[in-house]
């Protein structure tokens, strides 16, 4: 239990940040919005009071630190898909890594973002709602393509 516990904080953690140094890379390079992880933990810290989907997350009213929330619930949930890897394939699995079940995963953390996240916080499914919800979708892609390359690459790296 303690390799399968260390191995999901390590890989989850090492995809996440990747996918933020994506993130990064994309505003710096060519100007595209970072997510607003404040948002999110608005979104997280209106749960408890039974609000799960908002009209707009922008005009919900601000939850104390937020921010934070919003980063820890990033990368919590990061952890969670990493645990959730190793809990489908086995710690075999991390101990002679494959591509393909670190690109289902990824890909099935798109699905979460699709139907949870957007819709609860004002976006609609896929954010069909926003303006711009084709380059939404295509980042999304693109995003946790690199989440799922992550995965791939730190448990390459932290092979026993």
């Amino acid at each position: 239990m303690g390799e399968f516990l260390w191995r999901s904080v390590v890989l989850g953690v090492a995809a996440t940040a990747l996918l933020d140094i994506w993130a990064l890379f994309l505003s710096k390079a060519f100007g595209i919005a970072p997510p607003n992880w404040a948002m999110v933990g608005r979104w997280v810290g209106h749960l408890p009071q039974g609000t799960f989907v908002h009209a707009d997350i922008g005009k919900a009213a601000p939850i104390a630190s937020e921010l934070a929330i919003g980063w820890v619930f990033h990368y919590a949930v990061g952890i969670v898909f990493a645990a959730a890897l190793l809990a489908i394939w086995g710690l075999g699995w991390a101990h002679a890594p494959t591509f393909i079940p670190a690109l289902v995963v990824g890909y099935v953390t798109i699905g979460c973002g699709w139907f949870i996240l957007q819709p609860g916080m004002g976006a609609g499914i896929a954010a069909v709602k926003r303006p711009n919800a084709m380059q939404i979708r295509a980042l999304n892609i693109l995003g946790h393509t690199v989440f799922a390359l992550g995965l791939y690459g730190a448990a390459l790296i932290a092979r026993p």
